[in-house]
């Protein structure tokens, strides 16, 4: 069932028996690159699920609690921002897609993004964002590849991805050589769940997201407040925007 349908987002609960299930559609071209208009869409679907699960929170559904999945079709679940607009409006831009990434990741129901293709850059930090990912096993790519197109990570940006990779070594892989982490790599780093072919990414997507739901139950913030205390230094940094790397080395 629709819920939402813009230009380059959809939203649709897969089963009316539970109302407080969601998918979000990416569809802004090929490549899900990251624009202002994306940002909002995105965040206009975050704030009509916000207020469906306020609705829902006073009736008996919401004993089931609840749970987001992303996903997209293609070759790309996204090739990260569109990096000359980006970097042409400046704050414009990365304050409300910094936002964006500490709301989803401090979301209140269980996320889970089924990435159907490569995620870089901006889409790996968007996919890093979930609380679980699931990969397909026979196509796709996750990377930082900034440090191979010269650009250099905002301390929310760096922070995003070093609350997911828990190995300093993968860290390291990831940041300083822009490593191209196919299924298998992500697993054994321990920042993708599952690797399934293309044709079960998405019932594994809602197996994640039916069997986490409940932990949802009452469909009210103490999902949010705990993933606020988990990540508070991840979420403060992305929060402040953006600020220049390594500034703190003036006070040195």
């Amino acid at each position: 069932m629709s819920l939402i349908d813009l230009p380059l987002v959809k939203l649709t609960n897969p089963d009316p028996s539970f109302p407080a299930l969601f998918v979000l559609h990416l569809s802004n071209g090929t490549e899900n690159r990251f624009t202002l208009q994306f940002v909002e869409e995105i965040t206009k679907a975050l704030d009509f699920v916000d207020s469906k699960l306020d609705s829902i929170s006073d009736n008996d559904d919401a004993a089931r609690g609840g749970a987001l999945i992303t996903t997209s079709t293609g070759k790309f679940y996204s090739n990260g921002l569109a990096i000359e607009a980006a970097m042409k409006q400046g704050d414009v831009f990365y304050n409300p897609y910094l936002r964006m990434l500490a709301r989803l990741l401090t979301f209140r129901v269980p996320t889970v993004a089924a990435i159907n293709g490569h995620a870089f850059a901006g889409g790996c930090m968007f996919a890093m964002a979930h609380d679980y990912r699931v990969m397909r096993a026979d196509r796709g790519w996750i990377a930082m590849n900034e440090v191979d197109i010269g650009i250099p990570l905002i301390p929310g940006m760096a922070a995003i991805v070093k609350c997911k990779i828990p190995l300093p070594n993968h860290l390291r892989d990831c940041l300083l050589a822009g490593h191209r982490f196919k299924s298998s790599d992500a697993i054994s780093a321990g920042f993708v769940d599952r690797a399934v072919a293309e044709d079960e990414l998405m019932d594994t997507a809602l197996e994640y997201a039916r069997k986490m739901a409940p932990k949802a139950s009452g469909l009210n913030q103490k999902l949010h407040l705990i993933k606020a205390e988990m990540y508070r230094e991840t979420a403060i940094l992305l929060l402040a925007g953006n600020i220049p790397p390594g500034g703190y080395f003036s006070k040195l």
